[in-house]
């Protein structure tokens, strides 16, 4: 199962994820230093660890590596999510914790996202991409509050969350 990534690893791995091509340690260190001053030596440690890891396969190319990501941001947060889930002792107020946690624009997407896999499961194919009218939405009601009056529920929206992938391949290496 995944583990989070650390804060280093997680930057390193945004540049993989967003360039969606083989990069090497030098683009994802001249990327880095717009932002902090780090080393070329430490990006190639922690594309290594990743590497080891299974996060991201490299190929030669001459005295360097391509490095390639495994799976895709959205699967990776996807196996986050499980794991985190699947090891709630009340599951059902985890989802409704979760869903009181979402902005009307998450919750929408949610909505989306059960209705593809609510087509997948009747009809056996993907649901056909179909274009977003511009149209109101109805007002829903808002989640209940968790019984057990968690306050993470009620601290309100979080920030938005990135843009979503287009596909979600496997989440990541088999038990990490």
């Amino acid at each position: 199962m995944p583990r989070p990534l650390g804060e280093l690893e997680d930057a390193v791995m945004t540049r993989v994820w967003q360039w969606n091509r083989p990069v090497t340690v030098r683009e994802v260190l001249e990327d880095l230093q717009q932002e902090r001053s780090i080393a070329y030596t430490t990006v190639m440690t922690v594309m290594d660890n990743l590497h080891q890891k299974g996060w991201v396969r490299r190929e030669a190319e001459g005295r360097a590596y391509r490095y390639t990501a495994v799976s895709t941001r959205a699967a990776y947060s996807a196996a986050l999510m499980n794991e985190a889930w699947s090891t709630s002792d009340n599951p059902a107020a985890a989802l409704v914790a979760f869903f009181g946690m979402m902005s009307a624009e998450q919750r929408e997407a949610l909505r989306d996202a059960v209705r593809v896999v609510q087509y997948d499961d009747e009809s056996g194919a993907e649901a056909p991409a179909q274009p977003r009218a511009e149209a109101p939405v109805e007002p829903s009601a808002e989640p209940a509050a968790p019984a057990d009056g968690d306050p993470a529920a009620a601290e309100g929206d979080p920030a938005p969350a990135e843009g979503q992938e287009e596909s979600a391949e496997h989440p990541g290496p088999a038990g990490r």
